[in-house]
């Protein structure tokens, strides 16, 4: 076996044992952090030197290639940044901090081995191990305000996590008895011969339903508002991004099963984007929590996402794929500035913000870039991403979906921009300066220069793009 094909696997796990040996010392929550950002860092390095590497290990079940590499890479490097923008982790006590990072590699590890897996048990095995340990992390935030609220949140993610799981299950059962096999490279020939049978299609959706979850997709998005505000800053920072690349990755191998033409699917797509963008959009416009505002836009950036897969083609897969990216690094750049102004890991309301330009210049700016991406302003990702979305949907022949998109952009202007105007044009009244650290400033001038630099020349992400999908297609 070669073990360049494990490698990002096999830091994340061993980093995982470190840190639970790292567990059992009384006091050691910033030795955890060091260690963890250590591990992360050495993964991070092992998947660039692993990238380009291929092959497949365990029986056939788990593949090595251009596009798992892709997003082992992209989940590696979300994870340093998550770890580098909750430098205090003020949410957490310290006594539980080693438990926290362990799940958090944990985590990764299971979403970095799910992008391998092509054969439908391991997936799931792999989806689990990614699974279980964000319902652990989401109650570990402290109690300082006695409302309990991240206890709450866990029980909504992990029954609405049971629900898409069974789902999923019921839809592998379909897969199964239809085919007999769980590989996908053996489901893709005799599916598209079945195309024709309902129960084909049921399946495929049943299926796509655990990954609709961790997307936020409607009507598996419930947990969503709730999750992002109860769970600590990093934690939802964590969350809100990192995963949501597996998942876009597991999505576009299982539409690969879908027999191109078949209507069924989607027209179903077409349906659930629609109502995601419009439920996202309409509900974050009254939100006053900038994190649960983010969570019902990331609702309606999920309808965005299901643009690309619609399409059945690999044009569309790579701007699901490029717009995802997109959507990470926003998304990031807003956690960045919560994680900042907070100052003792509470939540952030949009009037905590206020001349944030006066407290904060580059915090401010920060949030600026990150606002207009994700409104879909030129020149930054989130214009493009969702250009070329609407460019492909309308190719494809789906003016009404595209004009109902079209819609959505211009309601999500309003409420991105509400929160820009109150950093930049209201008094910061007696709301004390923020502190902004190097690491941090580096971080964030980072995340701005990787925003404007993918809007502007998006040719370099949509051709590694379409280089890893022609490892599947």
């Amino acid at each position: 076996m070669n073990p360049m094909l494990f490698l990002p696997e096999l830091g994340l796990l061993f980093g995982s044992l470190l840190l639970f040996f790292q567990s059992l010392s009384p006091s050691g929550g910033v030795r955890a952090r060091n260690l963890t950002l250590g591990v992360a860092l050495v993964s991070l390095i092992a998947a660039f030197a692993a990238f380009g590497q291929e092959g497949t290990l365990f029986y056939a079940a788990y593949s090595v290639d251009h596009f798992s590499q892709l997003f082992k890479l992209l989940i590696v490097a979300g994870l340093v940044v998550v770890l580098l923008l909750g430098t205090e982790l003020k949410g957490v006590d310290v006594e539980i901090r080693p438990e926290y990072y362990l799940f958090m590699l944990l985590s990764t590890l299971g979403l970095v081995m799910m992008v391998s897996c092509v054969e439908l048990l391991s997936f799931f095995i792999a989806l689990e191990l990614s699974s279980y340990s964000l319902y652990l992390m989401v109650p570990m935030r402290d109690d300082r305000a006695g409302l309990r609220g991240q206890m709450e949140a866990a029980i909504k993610y992990i029954l609405f996590g049971v629900v898409a799981t069974g789902v999923m299950l019921f839809g592998m059962s379909y897969l199964f008895g239809l085919t007999g096999t769980t590989y996908f490279n053996e489901l893709l020939p005799r599916l598209h011969a079945l195309s024709g049978a309902p129960v084909v299609m049921v399946g495929i959706v049943m299926v796509m339903g655990g990954f609709f979850y961790k997307l936020g997709v409607f009507p598996f998005h419930f947990w969503v508002p709730d999750v992002y505000q109860g769970s600590s800053n990093e934690t939802t920072a964590f969350i809100a991004s990192v995963p949501k690349l597996g998942a876009v990755a597991m999505l576009i191998r299982i539409t690969t099963l879908v027999a191109p033409g078949s209507e069924m699917v989607v027209n179903l797509l077409m349906v659930l984007a629609v109502a995601s963008m419009f439920y996202g959009n309409l509900a974050a416009l009254v939100q006053k929590d900038v994190k649960r505002m983010l969570g019902f836009s990331g609702i309606a950036h999920a309808g965005f996402v299901l643009l690309g897969l619609l399409t059945l083609n690999e044009s569309g897969y790579a701007t699901a794929m490029y717009y995802i990216f997109g959507y990470v690094v926003m998304n990031l750049a807003c956690f960045l500035v919560i994680c900042t102004v907070s100052r003792e890991g509470e939540n952030v309301l949009i009037e905590d913000l206020s001349g944030l330009h006066r407290r904060a210049p580059l915090l401010a700016l920060t949030l600026a870039v990150g606002m207009f991406a994700l409104a879909g302003i030129p020149p930054f990702v989130g214009f493009m991403g969702k250009f070329m979305l609407l460019a492909g949907a309308l190719q494809a022949g789906h003016l009404l979906l595209v004009i109902l998109a079209a819609l959505n952009t211009a309601i999500a202007i309003y409420y991105y921009l509400s929160v820009v105007r109150v950093a930049f044009c209201n008094d910061p009244e007696e709301r004390p300066g923020v502190v902004v650290g190097g690491l941090t400033g580096a971080v964030s001038i980072g995340l701005m220069v990787l925003i404007v630099a993918m809007g502007v020349s998006p040719a370099v992400i949509l051709n590694l793009a379409t280089q890893a999908l022609q490892a599947i297609l």
